[in-house]
């Protein structure tokens, strides 16, 4: 990667899709690094949700884009972040709970 590509911080996140009236992991997911396509050499963001999978037979772990992840969305005529670091540490720490609970 140049020293221009940003990359997310490991951590976690919630998408844009995160409702703030839902429950606390809704739309969470943890970033677990970034990988290098091994035919293309894009970037792919690795992460696993925090809430429980809608497909059983889903692997623990999702792949986006680098730019599909770092990019900005509009919704309901406003941009933003299509993932966003969470910081919050209660937060953080109730996460931490279900990503043990989840994934052990």
């Amino acid at each position: 990667m140049g020293p221009t590509t940003k990359v997310p911080e490991k951590g976690f996140y919630y998408h844009f899709k995160h409702d703030l009236l839902g429950s606390l992991e809704n739309y969470a997911y943890e970033v677990m690094g970034v990988a290098r396509h091994s035919e293309d050499g894009s970037y792919l963001v690795i992460y696993r949700p925090l809430y429980k999978n809608t497909y059983p037979d889903a692997a623990d772990y999702s792949a986006r884009p680098l730019e599909m992840f770092m990019e900005e969305v509009a919704r309901d005529g406003k941009t933003f972040s299509r993932f966003k670091k969470i910081t919050d540490a209660a937060v953080i720490a109730q996460l931490e709970i279900i990503k043990d609970n989840m994934y052990g």
